[in-house]
């Protein structure tokens, strides 16, 4: 049961939240390049986000309803197995232990969109799919790039940005 529903709600959620990383670089989701990742993105979160989105409005670029949403399953996941397992709901440790499930969701879909830009860019030269990656990954190395130092045609900034997402990851375990 615990790993339906964490499966379930990791792919919900994490379209969620890509749904809000992409208002915050601007994307359209309904048109060239982006309409792609919108096929995917919008059948599974339209459903939470767009109710959500009636009554709390987005703030700047950042779209609170899509976080919200996100927010929302991993709380109602946390809570079903806080029932299963026989736990008090009244103590609001499950609401803190959604928000630690929601941050490492968050560090996990970083990891995985940093190496699929890394592979993709070894083996898909030219591709939509490396395009739209690399879109979504270069803002998150660009500060990085500024910072090291350059090595000619060897760019490590992928796995900087790596080690760093996996020291988050860590702090994130501990706080469990």
């Amino acid at each position: 049961m615990n790993l339906l529903l964490q499966v379930l709600v990791s792919i919900v959620a994490g379209a969620c939240l890509l749904r809000c990383y992409l208002q915050w670089l601007a994307f359209n989701l309904g048109s060239g390049q982006s309409r792609t990742i919108g096929a995917y993105v919008l059948p599974l979160s339209n459903w939470i986000v767009i109710p959500l989105r009636r009554l709390i409005p987005s703030i700047g670029r950042f779209d609170v309803a899509s976080f919200l949403a996100a927010y929302l399953l991993i709380a109602g996941k946390t809570a079903i197995l806080f029932l299963i397992s026989g736990a008090d709901l009244a103590n609001a440790l499950w609401l803190l232990l959604a928000l630690i499930d929601l941050a490492d969701l968050i560090l996990s879909g970083l990891v995985g969109l940093v190496l699929a830009s890394v592979i993709l860019s070894w083996i898909g030269a030219g591709t939509q799919i490396q395009f739209l990656v690399s879109l979504l990954v270069d803002p998150l190395l660009a500060p990085i790039r500024k910072a090291m130092p350059n090595i000619g045609a060897l760019d490590l900034s992928p796995l900087v940005l790596l080690l760093i997402l996996q020291v988050l990851q860590i702090v994130v375990g501990n706080l469990r």
